[in-house]
């Protein structure tokens, strides 16, 4: 029988695997560990040593490189074969989520779109949240809210990492007038 940490490195190599093989185009080692780390679901220790694995097992191969130099890797038939048996055992909920925020983060960083926050705790025990996205080095959007608990300075930031487009969307229609159904008429 596997022991739980086999087990729990077996489920990450299956989640790179669909990861990359639904994304369908060859990645740097750099971006699969930035997709992988918009989920909270898998460690960096984890992904290092399963992404080493899925290389030598060949379920991975390297395809080239970058602009930069930096080796590409794409997913082998073998690979893709892994993914789509083994990622049926897996809660499609979490593999769709994963999927989606792995999409959102590719699309914003083609277009160059780096989001960022930071918080810090004031002295009177509330906490300021500060979100920043820039795009080729214009900021798009920078504000700071202040919030009453460090755990919902957490979620605020979880919420943007994971939906800074839909932010961004939201908060130029609230400035704009367009979502009038959240105003008092």
């Amino acid at each position: 029988m596997p022991s739980r940490s086999t087990k729990k490195l077996d489920n990450v190599k299956v989640f790179v695997l669909y990861l990359m093989r639904n994304i369908n185009y060859p990645m740097t080692f750099v971006t699969v560990n930035d997709i992988v780390m918009q989920t909270d679901y898998i460690l960096y220790i984890d992904l290092a040593e399963a992404f080493q694995e899925l290389l030598a097992g060949e379920l991975i191969r390297e395809d080239g490189q970058d602009e930069k130099g930096d080796a590409l890797y794409s997913v082998t038939r073998r690979g893709a074969i892994v993914a789509e048996e083994l990622s049926r055992d897996m809660l499609p909920d979490v593999l769709d989520q994963a999927l989606a925020a792995a999409l959102r983060y590719l699309d914003l960083r083609r277009r160059g779109i780096v989001a960022d926050s930071t918080y810090e705790r004031l002295p009177d025990g509330t906490f300021n949240v500060h979100l920043i996205l820039k795009e080729e080095g214009k900021v798009l959007l920078d504000t700071t809210v202040n919030v009453d608990s460090e755990h919902r300075s957490h979620t605020i930031r979880r919420t943007f990492r994971e939906r800074p487009d839909v932010i961004l969307r939201g908060t130029l229609a609230l400035l704009s007038g367009n979502m009038d159904f959240l105003f008092d008429k």
